[in-house]
């Protein structure tokens, strides 16, 4: 944002020269992130008057102008359209110096110029202009230009972020300062305007969640010749604003001094009265700039009872702007939810300066007090007469300040100092808060405009700011060396990420707000933490799992032709439930493409369930393998024949999987994907490592083919045979899972292998034929599984 130096002193003016001003303004948060003058290199230059004007007798285009500096009065040649008799202008004498240009005398087609009139353009007050600079007929002849147009000032461009946009406005800035220097804030008086008509125009808020406030005024009968006063153009054009005419103008300063945007309709062009609603999907508008849009059904517009006039809290459409001929105005300003302003604009490749102030927040309090500044302001510049002032608003949706608590033993805590108590109030109130004491320090409750204030930690902030960071004192800790204790039975997340990097893994660090519409579709049925002031609409919502930044990840990568991604993060998940919220640390990954890069002699297929599977094991096995089973899984994004829950001790800790065609419809993903996420504390354990001795005789493997129901699981059957008990009974595992014409009846067949052995003797055949009677009798009994061919 952009402002005049002089024009912030008007409000709040410390002893302090240009640059301690601007140091302050960086340490308190506002960046100053450049400054310039608002008129270099003008010397010389004084306001003239065009005392006599004729055509040129040798040029067609030109004019010879006799031109008074109010002592001497000289010929000057001069080739604009707007010069004319009587008219004050501004005027550089010979020998006087503009940027980048000296003044001589010179002859135009035989007549000698003894001086110049000057645009804005050659001054450098605008890119571009259509003719000389008009100044108006009070304006004093003879006097300095600088002086007159008060040229020896600053233009402050700060960069503010985004929690700041209370401070997008010369109030805002004043506030600031005048709380660091401890200074009263000489803001200008916004009286209130007399209505003098009773006309009203009705509104009708149809959308209040999103505009929970609009005032609106009808003033009829302005002088449409009505020029925008000097003072004016120019605090608006040090402000990066271009003048146009006095609504428009008015409408902008009013935004720049209080950060209120605000918009002027043609009164005569609007039919039966305002209605504040959605849009229908697929009306069209054309806005002030002449593009089209065909506005979606999530977007807010301001219309009458017949057609759209705006995009709320964003553009004016063109059809019922204000133009040169117009008499009868209706003035508006509003509140709208940032939330629900945020991303609109730039959804539509905009971004402008209402756009910009409503999505970081404006103080739902302002309006009244815009609308009364605004009328001032135009009856004073182009006259007119009042209607009463028309406030709708819900108080239901206007938003309510919360009252923080503030701790004064935490204050000292986090900044490090001691503050004392009567300074923190004074700080406080200063930046414009009230302050109610308590046993254990303050109640505060932040002003409207401020919506960053939520917690104790931002009062400490605040606090902190006004101390100045550059005035707490950097203090060295005493450090106190020891070795930090190292546990066996701990798993490291970087032995984590070791696992899954030698796998060909990469990792990704993607936000924890994601898209609300993608988190419904990667985690249905779970409630989110909606977020009070998001990025952007698409990032309004705290993830309550690590796929949506996953899945978005992969799909940037596959439409950049990267059709084999292998990626995983690691990171906290924001689940609220019944008593509050739980923030658990989960671990994901998600794969598609080859199995294996591609290369010479490699001759792998796409990735499969038992890829990923396989890759999520890796991981179990730094755990105790043994505690951890796959069972067939419900979770409804994922394909019912490749998917399964991991259980850690009978207690579901995730899921693996490919994702269902449904959901890869809705993600228009066209190749298939599998991921996993998982619990990152349930993997983080590893049981302490024991000896175990090696049995020095022989293992024997017997193998068993069972016949067993189609729908029992291979992990069930394993589990069964380990309920026998048996010291000499290894391991079970499973080589071969059959299903065809030779295996009916709804069953299938199931090849397991057993691994016995004793630590004491040999084993002998009638060792292992009791063993293999038990276990087939325990599958018997409890499965109705029996050897083939039985």
């Amino acid at each position: 944002m952009k402002f005049s130096e002089n024009w912030l002193r008007e409000w709040v003016n410390p002893a302090i020269d240009t640059d301690e001003l601007l140091a302050q303004l960086t340490m308190a948060g506002l960046e100053v992130e450049g400054i310039e003058p608002a008129g270099a290199d003008i010397l010389g230059v004084v306001v003239g008057e065009v005392v006599s004007h004729e055509a040129h007798p040798n040029a067609d285009k030109l004019s010879l102008c006799q031109v008074s500096d109010g002592q001497n009065t000289v010929p000057v040649i001069c080739g604009a359209k707007n010069v004319r008799q009587g008219l004050k202008v501004v005027f550089a004498k010979v020998g006087a110096q503009l940027p980048e240009i000296k003044i001589k005398k010179a002859k135009l087609r035989g007549i000698e110029s003894q001086g110049m009139l000057c645009s804005a353009a050659e001054l450098k007050l605008a890119e571009s202009s259509a003719g000389i600079f008009e100044l108006p007929q009070d304006a004093p002849v003879g006097m300095d230009i600088v002086e007159y147009l008060q040229l020896n000032d600053q233009i402050i461009e700060i960069d503010l972020t985004p929690n700041r946009g209370d401070c997008l406005s010369l109030a805002g800035v004043a506030r600031e300062v005048s709380a660091i220097n401890s200074l009263a804030v000489n803001a200008p008086a916004t009286p209130e305007v007399s209505e003098s008509l009773t006309e009203k125009f009705p509104v009708e808020l149809l959308a209040p969640e999103a505009c929970s406030r609009y005032v609106g005024r009808i003033i009829r009968g302005i002088d449409p010749r009505a020029r925008t006063p000097l003072w004016m153009q120019e605090k608006l054009r040090r402000s990066d604003l271009r003048p146009i005419s006095p609504v428009v103008d008015i409408t902008n300063y009013v935004m720049m001094e209080m950060g209120q945007p605000m918009h002027g309709f043609d009164f005569d062009k609007l039919v039966g009265g305002i209605k504040v609603r959605r849009a229908t999907a697929g009306e069209k508008l054309t806005l002030l700039d002449q593009s089209e849009i065909e506005c979606r059904d999530d977007t807010l517009l301001i219309a009458d009872h017949e057609k759209p006039l705006a995009v709320a809290g964003i553009m004016g459409g063109l059809d019922s702007s204000v133009q040169s001929e117009t008499r009868n105005i209706f003035f508006e300003a509003a509140f709208f939810t940032p939330i629900d302003i945020a991303g609109k604009a730039r959804s539509y490749g905009m971004h402008t300066d209402s756009s910009h102030r409503f999505e970081r927040g404006v103080d739902s309090q302002l309006q009244l007090r815009a609308m009364q500044r605004a009328t001032e302001l135009l009856i004073k510049i182009a006259g007119g007469e009042a209607g009463p002032v028309i406030d709708c608003s819900d108080e239901n949706h206007l938003p309510k300040q919360p009252e923080v608590a503030l701790r004064y033993d935490r204050i000292n805590r986090l900044l490090g100092i001691k503050v004392e108590q009567k300074d923190v109030v004074k700080m406080l109130e200063g930046l414009g808060m009230q302050v109610v004491a308590n046993e254990s320090g303050w109640l505060v409750t932040p002003p409207g405009y401020r919506f960053d204030i939520n917690i104790e930690a931002d009062l400490i902030e605040e606090v902190g700011r006004m101390v100045g960071y550059n005035n707490i004192p950097g203090t060295r800790e005493a450090a106190h060396i020891r070795v930090d204790s190292f546990s066996e039975t701990k798993i490291n997340l970087n032995q984590i990420r070791d696992v899954l990097v030698e796998q060909g893994f990469h990792e990704a660090v993607t936000y924890s707000f994601v898209s609300p519409e993608l988190q419904a579709v990667l985690d249905p049925g779970q409630d989110t933490l909606p977020l009070s002031n998001p990025i952007s609409s698409d990032m309004s919502v705290m993830r309550t799992r690590l796929l949506p930044g996953l899945v978005q990840a992969l799909q940037h990568n596959v439409n950049r032709q990267q059709s084999r991604v292998r990626l995983f993060e690691s990171g906290l998940c924001f689940i609220p439930d019944d008593k509050g919220l739980k923030q658990r640390p989960h671990i994901a990954s998600v794969i598609t493409g080859s199995s294996l890069d591609d290369g010479l002699y490699s001759q792998s297929g796409s990735v499969d369930f038992f890829d990923i599977k396989g890759n999520l094991e890796s991981i179990l096995h730094l755990s105790e393998g043994s505690r951890y089973q796959f069972t067939r899984s419900e979770n409804p994004i994922l394909h019912p024949g490749q998917s399964a829950d991991i259980l850690a001790d009978g207690e579901v800790i995730g899921f693996v999987g490919a994702l269902h065609p449904s959901v890869m419809a809705k993600l228009h993903l066209n190749q298939a994907v599998f991921v996993f996420e998982v619990d990152l504390k349930s993997v983080l354990y590893a049981p302490l490592a024991k000896f175990s001795e090696l049995s020095k005789y022989p293992s024997i493997r017997r193998d068993i083919s069972l016949s067993v129901d189609a729908d029992i699981s291979v992990q069930a059957l394993i589990d069964c045979i380990y309920t026998v008990k048996s010291e000499i009974l290894q391991e079970v595992f499973v080589f071969d899972v059959y299903t065809g014409k030779e295996v009916r009846n709804f069953r299938k067949s199931v090849a397991l292998g057993l691994i016995l052995q004793d630590f004491s003797r040999t084993l002998v055949d009638e060792d292992v034929e009791k063993l293999v009677v038990k276990v087939l009798a325990q599958l018997k009994n409890q499965y109705n599984a029996v050897l083939r061919g039985n």
